[in-house]
């Protein structure tokens, strides 16, 4: 999903992209067709919807609508219409523009999701092609290089021993434990004034850990995600595994 302020200003294009172009149409009305102009303002909703989140394509559908109603129905400038044809045309415009921009949003979703697979993937695929020799150091440069493209993060290193106290821990569960209890990465992000890390350890005592920096933008990993970087970090990290 796009940043806060993104969203604000995709938010008022929602409201004004349809009545801009609806009055741009509305200059040619004698030799544009109504329902052609719609399945116009329809690709408005659908851009709109795109780019944005679900409030964005509502907005779009319902300014597409009153905005084919003023400058595409008569009377024009006005929000009667005098043909009930021309409601019909209106409704339908609502209805179609909010289908069709859930679609989007769903399809969206589903290319975020699929590049979330890729990245865990690619990120096991690099852990399984190092030599079993790799030194320790090497192995752990590798691993945060996985973990970095699992969570999204702006930049991830490998440190041996134990994080600072203050940094926030990755959990097995996906959560992010900081002082005072924990936080769903998903809604609050990871944090943009201190270190996430994700822990290595051999039985109870931490050999090291992957340490995530996103002080650059808010990155919004899903628990999913950090579930998988807690694994890869579990089975993968130099030292984490006891002798057997």
């Amino acid at each position: 999903m796009p940043p806060r302020r993104d969203l604000t200003l995709l938010h008022a294009a929602a409201v004004g992209g349809p009545f801009a172009v609806a009055a741009l149409l509305g200059l040619a009305r004698g030799t544009v067709d109504q329902a052609p102009a719609a399945l116009v303002l329809v690709l408005v909703v659908v851009a709109v919807a795109a780019a944005g989140d679900r409030l964005s394509g509502v907005l779009a559908a319902l300014s597409a609508a009153v905005a084919f109603d003023v400058f595409l129905t008569a009377p024009y400038l006005s929000l009667a219409i005098a043909d009930p044809s021309d409601v019909e045309l209106a409704v339908a415009l609502v209805l179609v523009g909010l289908a069709v921009s859930e679609l989007a949003i769903r399809a969206r979703r589903e290319r975020a999701a699929s590049a979330r697979r890729e990245g865990y993937l690619s990120g096991v695929a690099a852990l399984l092609d190092l030599p079993e020799d790799t030194s320790g150091p090497a192995r752990g440069e590798a691993l945060a290089r996985a973990v970095g493209e699992v969570v999204g993060a702006e930049r991830a290193r490998w440190h041996a021993g134990p994080p600072d106290r203050r940094d926030a821990l990755v959990l097995p569960d996906g959560s992010l434990a900081l002082a005072g209890g924990t936080a769903d990465p998903r809604r609050s992000g990871l944090p943009t004034d201190r270190v996430a890390v994700v822990c290595a350890r051999r039985g109870e005592e931490v050999v090291g850990h992957v340490a995530l920096t996103a002080a650059g933008h808010v990155v919004r990993p899903t628990r999913e995600q950090l579930r998988v970087a807690a694994l890869l970090v579990r089975v993968a990290a130099p030292g984490a595994r006891l002798p057997g």
